[in-house]
């Protein structure tokens, strides 16, 4: 957890990027998820170096496909119901 300057806590995602040769390699928790290469790494270069913690961290959960869309848990429960007998 993270405490803000305001006193709001936020939760860390638990990613991190290193650039190294062109290449852009995500990483969470310290293993490492996706490389960016070529056009994608610039343009995601370009995008976080003004964001702030959070919204890097936002960032690199939707370019890794780690992001939570709201409708897991509706698609799970539709899911389980259509298959009962």
């Amino acid at each position: 957890m993270i405490k803000t300057n305001r006193g709001a806590v936020m939760s860390d995602l638990g990613f991190s990027y290193l650039i190294k040769n062109r290449e852009v390699s995500i990483l969470r928790n310290g293993k490492k998820v996706t490389v960016l290469r070529a056009d994608r790494a610039a343009a995601f270069c370009d995008e976080v170096v003004d964001m702030d913690d959070h919204s890097a961290q936002q960032l690199m959960a939707r370019v890794t496909g780690n992001y939570k869309r709201g409708n897991e848990k509706l698609a799970k429960s539709n899911q389980s119901s259509k298959y009962q007998n």
